[in-house]
């Protein structure tokens, strides 16, 4: 069986609803992309207790690992997490798809995605936005039942962010000169987190590992 392309799944993660629904929407994109793509939500990394930087380097050490990123750009403000784990994945040339299927107004701070300017407009990203609540009544027509509600919502969510992470992995990534050079820009993101972050990568050839695999499934 090839090797999934992993997914660093980005989003809300405070309440049960983005608890259950990031679980959900996760287990649908492995399923109908027939195990082509593994989502690692961070949800599934963190402790209830012990927060702080300890959860921080370890979500950007899965965004750093990940060979594309996932990011839900939902809330009238978004969540500041999210923003710094995308910026990270930018700064990386990781290729990313942004998702919004909240139906609030844009205000004057926003661009016509519907989130801050400053979100928009980078190298290798694609965005799939979707209004949720239009989606969740099509799919409650004809009286259905709940998991049916779920089966058509996630099922058509999840085939739109599968051909987004499909078009996006294919995007050529930004020059980045000789081995050498992309060894030095590595260990600089690496290096610049501080807070003990440097190491989480002090086995000898981790990065150079890292590296490797995702230049050979043309990511770097």
């Amino acid at each position: 069986m090839t090797t999934p392309y992993t997914i660093y799944f980005a989003g809300d993660l405070f309440d049960h609803k983005h608890l259950i629904g990031n679980a959900i929407l996760a287990s649908y994109i492995e399923s109908c992309s027939n195990g082509q793509y593994k989502c690692i939500v961070p949800q599934n990394l963190e402790q209830p207790t012990g927060r702080g930087v300890f959860i921080r380097n370890n979500d950007l050490r899965a965004v750093l690992e990940c060979d594309l990123g996932l990011f839900n750009f939902d809330g009238a403000d978004l969540d500041s997490g999210t923003v710094a784990e995308f910026m990270y994945a930018k700064a990386l040339d990781i290729p990313a798809v942004l998702f919004r299927s909240d139906l609030r107004a844009r205000s004057e701070s926003t661009d016509r995605n519907g989130w801050n300017v400053m979100c928009s407009y980078y190298p290798r990203t694609q965005i799939v936005r979707f209004n949720g609540m239009a989606r969740y009544k099509e799919a409650a027509q004809d009286g259905a039942m709940l998991a049916q509600i779920t089966e058509r919502m996630y099922n058509r969510i999840a085939g739109e962010l599968i051909a987004a992470l499909d078009q996006v992995r294919q995007e050529p990534p930004l020059p980045k000169g000789d081995q050498r050079q992309l060894l030095s820009w590595y260990q600089w993101a690496v290096r610049f987190p501080g807070s003990g972050y440097e190491e989480l990568f002090a086995a000898p050839g981790y990065l150079e590992q890292i590296i490797e695999r995702k230049q050979e499934r043309g990511l770097l």
